[in-house]
């Protein structure tokens, strides 16, 4: 009898270890949790009145779908004024770039040309065939000179005789001034030609010719390299302009950065939205997860494949895998244990679905099962 009860109590006890441990392996198979997903609150930069509200609340979007409109209110007058300043910098650049026109170059060519026969003519002097009709004009003021005095002196000696009139005398007087003066102004114009030209003159005719040269060679060479640098930067500022202003534009239509769903829209048209303030939130389906609660006895490792479950589908598996691992241990929240189980510590999980991102919706209660999905 003693020997009987001596095998049964061993039995017991391991009994009752086996339950114990099957109750604590049991407990630390699974955790549970929800599904969550990023939120996404949209809005736009330069703000405005709302023109109309494309996006309704629980609706499915794709990355690029417009969720509202602001009225441009004078932004397309702008965007006019940068593109009309854009072509005129583009055309003053153009312009320079180019350099002059050929007919500017011919002409300058032309008065240079001129100005330089000119000095020629003047360094040349008179030619001796104006010399020689300045000598016969001398020639014959000397002519007519004799003639007036002669004919001065018949009248003025007939004058004396009462054999001519005061107004012969006058008259014949007069002419001979005139001939004095006649041969005065043909002889200065003689020796005018025979000293040549004056150097006042050529002096003016040189610099009249350098300043043509010079003004042909910059119409050969065109612009500066400066100017035309300041025109190209004129141009790229006003395309920056112009840029700006298209990405205001742009701006006016709110739309949607990346796959989601509609959480909650506050908008309507005709309201007034402040820039760079959220308007619409949205839940970017795109990645999910499961935030959940390890205790600190049970080991995961960051990158272990795991297998969650969700009650809308019973007896299905999801796909996961341990993304982030909390470095720092925390009680366990009270929505999550029970009240005997908040004095353990816990680490805070992150499982990233794999599969099921078509299925699941954030918000679902999911359990979390910690064995190691087993290799197919």
């Amino acid at each position: 009898m003693l020997k009987r009860a001596l095998l049964i109590v061993p039995l017991i006890l391991l009994l009752a270890a086996a339950l114990l441990y099957s109750q604590h392996r049991s407990a630390s198979v699974k955790v549970s949790g929800f599904v969550e997903a990023n939120e996404i609150r949209v809005g736009s930069r330069v703000g405005g009145r709302v023109r109309e509200v494309n996006a309704v609340e629980g609706k499915t979007l794709q990355a690029g779908d417009v969720l509202l409109q602001l009225e441009p209110f004078d932004l397309l007058e702008q965007q006019a004024q940068a593109r009309a300043n854009l072509a005129a910098a583009q055309a003053e650049y153009e312009k320079l770039a180019a350099g002059f026109r050929p007919q500017e170059i011919a002409q300058a060519k032309a008065h240079r040309d001129q100005l330089q026969a000119r000095l020629e003519e003047l360094l040349a002097g008179p030619r001796k065939e104006d010399i020689a009709a300045a000598q016969a004009q001398v020639e014959l003021a000397e002519a007519q000179l004799n003639l007036a005095q002669l004919t001065f002196n018949r009248i003025s000696a007939a004058f004396q005789r009462n054999a001519a009139s005061q107004d012969e005398l006058d008259r014949a007087s007069s002419e001979l001034r005139v001939a004095q003066a006649r041969l005065s102004a043909t002889r200065q114009e003689l020796a005018k030609l025979r000293t040549g030209t004056r150097p006042e003159q050529i002096a003016q005719a040189k610099a009249q010719l350098e300043e043509a040269d010079q003004a042909l060679r910059l119409r050969q060479e065109g612009y500066r390299k400066e100017e035309i640098a300041q025109a190209r930067a004129a141009v790229d500022a006003a395309q920056a302009a112009l840029d700006a202003i298209n990405k205001r534009l742009e701006e006016l239509k709110v739309r949607s950065p990346a796959d989601g769903v509609v959480e909650a829209v506050e908008l309507q048209p005709g309201d007034l939205l402040a820039p760079n303030a959220p308007a619409i939130s949205l839940i970017d389906t795109s990645g999910l997860w499961v935030r959940a609660y390890v205790p600190e006895n049970v080991p995961v490792e960051l990158g272990r494949r795991l297998r969650v479950t969700v009650d809308a589908y019973p007896g299905r598996f999801f796909r996961g895998h341990v993304s982030f691992i909390a470095r720092q241990a925390e009680f366990t929240p009270s929505n999550v244990q029970t009240v005997e189980e908040r004095s353990k510590q816990v680490f805070r999980i992150k499982v990233t679905l794999d599969e099921g991102l078509d299925l699941l919706r954030p918000g679902m209660i999911a359990d979390v099962w910690l064995a190691p999905e087993p290799q197919s």
